[in-house]
Parts: C-alpha cells; sequence; structure tokens
C-alpha cells in the first residue's frame, strides 16, 4: 500500500495552470457524445483513471475514439452495441449511475460494475425510480449494489419528486426518457444540484427547461442531438485542495487558472470567503459556462455553519473540514448524511482523522462539529478515498502528514502529487 509523506510549507507564491480538467463534465462528454449521429470533438478530457473508464465504456458500446494530442474525436455508433463483457465503471458512482438512465432505453443487455469501494456504495436511488418507469434493471440486495444487470426496453415518461438533490439521480433519469417516452416528463428535486447535464443537453439541442416552480420539464427528442465541441475547464473540486493549502499556510498567495465558476460548483469557495478567506474571480470566458481564475490568500478564519446548498459543496467538505481545523472558534456541518455514501463514510473519515490529528470533533448522523486548534501530525488512512487522501495530504502542511493508501488519488487528480510538490518536499513510497 503506497503512502506520502507532507512535510510542514514554509509559504508560497505560485500558479497552477494544470489543474486536473473537470471530472464531471469529462464522464458527460464522453457519456453524451453518444445521442449524437455525427462526431463529437472534446478538448482537455480528464485523463484519471474514471473517467478513462467512461471512455472505454463508450468504446465498448461502439463508437469509434481518435485522440491526438490534447483533443480526442467520438465517433458514435449507428446502433450502440451489445457488449460481451462487463462495463467496468471503476471507482466511479457518477459513470455507473449516469450509465444506468442511458442504457435502461437502449435495445440490449448491459451488466455495470467497479472496484471493490464502488461495489459498495448504493444504487436503489436511481434503480428505484427508473424501475417505476419500465426500466429492467436488477443487482445484488435487490438491485442496490453492484453489479448491475440491465436489459433495455422503452420507458415511459415520469413525474417524479426527488427526496435528494442529487445531479446524478437526476441526470439518469433525464438520459432514461430523452429518446425512448413519447410525453414530457418532469423531475423536480429539493433544490438545485450540479446542472451541468440541463445546459450541455441543452446546447446539444435537447428541449430541457426549468420552470418558475423548479420544475425540469424533458421533452422526448425524435433526431440525435448535435454533437459536442468542448473545451473541458478546470475542475473547482480539485482546485478547492490548493485553495485551502494557500489559506491555511502562512504568507502564501496562490493563482488557479481557467477553473470552471459555475455557481453549483463554487460554493466550497464562498463558504471559505464566509470564514474570512481572501478569495477573488476573474472571469476570463462566458460562452457556455463561467471560466476564469481564483486568486486565494493567507488568512485568519472563524468558525461557519454549513447547512444550506450541501448538493453544491458536498464533494469539497473533506478539504473544507481541513480549513474549518484551523479557524477560530466552531464550525458545524448539518445536512450533509450524503457523506456517508461517498467513496467511504465521509463522515466516519473526516472526524476519526481530524481526531488523529488532536483536533476536537463531535460526529453528528448527519454531520460534525470541529472546535478549531493545531494539527499535530499524524498517520492517516485514506479508506481508499480520494478525496480524504487528498484532504489530509494539505492538512500537512500545517506541521506534516502520513496519509496512507494514496493510489486512490489517480481515479481524479493524476498530477495531484506534482502541484503538491511544488509547494512543500513530499516523499512518496510503497
Amino acid at each position: 500500500m503506497s503512502f506520502v509523506k507532507v512535510e510542514k510549507s514554509g509559504g508560497f507564491d505560485i500558479e497552477i495552470d494544470n489543474i486536473a480538467s473537470d471530472k464531471s463534465i469529462s464522464h458527460r462528454s464522453a457519456i453524451f457524445s453518444l445521442l449524437s449521429n455525427k462526431p463529437s470533438k472534446i478538448e482537455n478530457f480528464l485523463e484519471a483513471e474514471d473517467t478513462l473508464n467512461t471512455l472505454k465504456i463508450v468504446e465498448k458500446l461502439g463508437a469509434n475514439i481518435d485522440k491526438n494530442d490534447n483533443r480526442i474525436t467520438i465517433t458514435p455508433p449507428l446502433k450502440i452495441d451489445e457488449p460481451n463483457d462487463i462495463l467496468d465503471c471503476g471507482n466511479s458512482g457518477t459513470a455507473m449511475r449516469l450509465f444506468c438512465g442511458f442504457l435502461a432505453s437502449k435495445e440490449g443487455f448491459f451488466v455495470l460494475h467497479g472496484d471493490k469501494y464502488l461495489a459498495s456504495r448504493p444504487m436503489k436511488r436511481v434503480v428505484v425510480p427508473l424501475k417505476s418507469i419500465g426500466a429492467k434493471i436488477d443487482g445484488t440486495k435487490e438491485g442496490n449494489f453492484s453489479p448491475i444487470a440491465i436489459r433495455g426496453s422503452k420507458l415511459r415518461a415520469f413525474r417524479y419528486e426527488s427526496a435528494i438533490a442529487s445531479a446524478q439521480v437526476k441526470s439518469a433519469m433525464i438520459l432514461s426518457v430523452l429518446f425512448s417516452a413519447d410525453e414530457t416528463s418532469y423531475y423536480k428535486e429539493p433544490h438545485l444540484s450540479r446542472d451541468h447535464t440541463e445546459k450541455m443537453l441543452r446546447g446539444m439541442g435537447a428541449d430541457i427547461f426549468t420552470d418558475k416552480e423548479g420544475v425540469i420539464n424533458i421533452h422526448p427528442v425524435e433526431k440525435p442531438l448535435k454533437p459536442l465541441e468542448i473545451k473541458i475547464p478546470s475542475d473547482p473540486s480539485s482546485a478547492f485542495f490548493f485553495a485551502v493549502a494557500a489559506v491555511i499556510s502562512k504568507d502564501s498567495k496562490i493563482v488557479l487558472k481557467d477553473v470552471l465558476l459555475n455557481p453549483t460548483r463554487i460554493e466550497a469557495f464562498e463558504v471559505l470567503k464566509r470564514m474570512g478567506a481572501d478569495i477573488s474571480y476573474e472571469i476570463k470566458d462566458e460562452k457556455y459556462e463561467k471560466i476564469g481564475d481564483i486568486i486565494v490568500k493567507s488568512s485568519p478564519l472563524k468558525g461557519v455553519e454549513v447547512s444550506e446548498n450541501i448538493a453544491w459543496l458536498i464533494d469539497e467538505l473533506p478539504a473544507l473540514s481541513i480549513a474549518m481545523s484551523q479557524a477560530e472558534g466552531k464550525s458545524t456541518v448539518k445536512n450533509a448524511k450524503e457523506l456517508r455514501v461517498k467513496e467511504s463514510d465521509r463522515i466516519s473519515t473526516v472526524v476519526n482523522n481530524l481526531k488523529k490529528c488532536g483536533i476536537e470533533v463531535e460526529e453528528f448522523e448527519d454531520g460534525y462539529e470541529i472546535t478549531g486548534g493545531k494539527l499535530k501530525s499524524a498517520t492517516i488512512n485514506s479508506f481508499g478515498d480520494h478525496r480524504i487522501a487528498m484532504s489530509f495530504a494539505i492538512a500537512g502542511l500545517v506541521n506534516g502528514m502520513r496519509v496512507e493508501d494514496i493510489e486512490c488519488i489517480q481515479t481524479s487528480f493524476p498530477n495531484f502529487m506534482d502541484i503538491l510538490n511544488k509547494i512543500t518536499r513530499i516523499d512518496i513510497g510503497d
């Protein structure tokens, strides 16, 4: 099992122009290319394990993929192929849940599986609503865990009100009826989750809109959508690790270049600003999504309560907990039970690992309360969770840290260690 030792930072002033490309948009770009009958051109696709697995699945479904420098061209098949092998989603819940929706209405038999961590993540949140509109899906424990078997069939339109704000569930439901249903479908969630699917599909010509009541209207389409031609920006979730690094490191400044600034994706930066962090944005492009630079400087922090817009910062909460540990006073995270069904039980892993570092933490069913203090050096187990591994590697900038089981970082941010090595000395071993 590999590990990294991170030394205390002496302060830094750098620009980073190679933050990992946006993972959410990379997954969707590959899958959505199958909705057209013409080649899609995708620049700056994230070459991490999770997204490359999605690309391999697209290829197994019959697409031709041509790579040329930093651009890939995906030529879709005339008809989705029925593969003679399982479709390996690796560690990606996004891929498995979106493919569930996409394949549920496609003719053929498909089996989705992944690694041991993905096999423990619940799928009923997607499987149950899909089965309610006629999808033929089954899996382990009544369809709650992979492998997930799908027999594609024509699906009915729906009026579905989700109990959770989940971009994955929403995207799966939209994909399931886009070409299948005869009537308009309606989807509502408690509050807006990430909206990349709606924006990208509208850009491809799909008739999808959200009314004044917050209900998403999905009109079925009768012909293939326009192909994608997209340059994928830097991932704000990945950039956030280094925003935290700058804030908690004395006499430091960082400029994060060409980052996606969609409001549903920068909520964690806004929470840091509420805590007192010196953060500013420089918008450079607004053609499809807001893209620009994020400038972050070291700052004294104060405690904060986080209980709203949780769906907008669910992935960043582990890194945010590191900032909270360095804030004056108490910080509270509530309404975040979703953390328990990520790559690890992130409430438990955050709480237990912070305690190892000498931080006072109280665990709740739906979150935790952190009392700011001095982070001590410790040996941390990532539990195979890339965001836990990276968050506690960043924590090492305060007083040093050893983080074990770091192979998982390759699933989302392959050059994380290269960037961290620009900030401080690191030692990677087996």
